[in-house]
């Protein structure tokens, strides 16, 4: 272990503890601490884990490891991405780490990747310490502006096709990102037939706040669904979407478009077009709720 510490770290295990997920924690045995911060908006954590790899922390909460990013990254990006007829210009907020723009760049018809995240802190780190995940910033297509997505999206109208929000939690400076002002301006951000994607907690700890999300972007938008993937290092081991279209006769669960069965292989290590039709699949306590 190096000399940093840190309140989370505790005779060598990060501990996770959050009201969010209240009487449960997630524990990661730590190798060494690479880095702590405060920036302008959040404390910044990143440590060496025995078995997860990098690990970014942000204000106490996992946002990423090495080990398992790839099924919050490919399902946040591919469930949007597969279920627009052609993509082109695409927005992402938050995502600093630079995954969700590496998963955008994998479709060839995309011409403009546009990143906007509010602290500059995590693009500067996530290209030191998650160098797979922050390759894509040199990628051409990409643009990148550090600002507020509230405010970033309320000088664009009718021009995106795919919007992805890879926000924290609402806690902190993704609270906003969880509320109908914010759905309605990526709405009129998106050119007809538009879609987006949300990181929209988990059924498990967050039912009513899921079920409050899908209600609002039901009536912003003509579809709104909810899907969730599986991932260890975040709490209960599994995060949800909501997928939303701006085509009233769109449907999401099924995609749009398909990779070969070869290309899958070579470009996701999560994401295919089955698991894209399974992950609108809630079990019955979940699939009752959100009726």
């Amino acid at each position: 272990m190096s000399d940093i510490t840190h309140p989370t770290i505790k005779d060598g295990w990060f501990r996770e503890i959050s009201d969010m997920w209240p009487g449960q924690a997630m524990t990661l045995k730590v190798d060494k601490v690479l880095h702590h911060e405060k920036s302008k908006y959040q404390d910044v954590l990143i440590f060496k884990s025995t078995d997860y790899g990098n690990v970014l922390v942000l204000d106490n909460v996992i946002q990423a490891t090495e080990r398992d990013e790839f099924s919050y990254q490919e399902m946040i990006t591919h469930l949007a991405m597969m279920s627009h007829p052609n993509p082109k210009k695409v927005l992402v907020i938050g995502g600093g780490d630079g995954g969700v723009l590496r998963e955008v760049v994998k479709h060839e018809c995309v011409e403009e990747a546009t990143l906007c995240d509010i602290d500059e802190a995590v693009i500067r780190l996530s290209k030191v310490y998650l160098p797979e995940m922050s390759a894509s910033y040199k990628h051409p297509k990409v643009k990148v502006h550090v600002g507020d997505g509230f405010k970033f999206l309320d000088d664009y109208k009718n021009t995106f096709d795919v919007i992805i929000t890879d926000s924290s939690d609402p806690e902190g400076p993704a609270e906003s990102l969880f509320q109908k002002p914010y759905f309605k301006l990526l709405h009129d951000a998106l050119k007809d037939g538009g879609v987006i994607t949300t990181q929209a907690e988990n059924q498990w700890l967050h039912l009513p706040l899921i079920t409050k999300l899908k209600k609002d972007c039901g009536e912003i938008f003509p579809v709104a669904e909810y899907a969730y993937t599986t991932i260890p290092t975040y709490p209960s081991g599994q995060i949800g979407f909501m997928v939303c279209s701006k085509d009233p006769n769109a449907n999401v669960k099924v995609p749009l478009r398909k990779w070969s069965p070869e290309e899958e292989v070579k470009l996701c290590r999560y994401y295919n077009a089955e698991i894209h039709k399974a992950s609108f699949i809630l079990p019955t306590f979940a699939a009752e709720a959100l009726k």
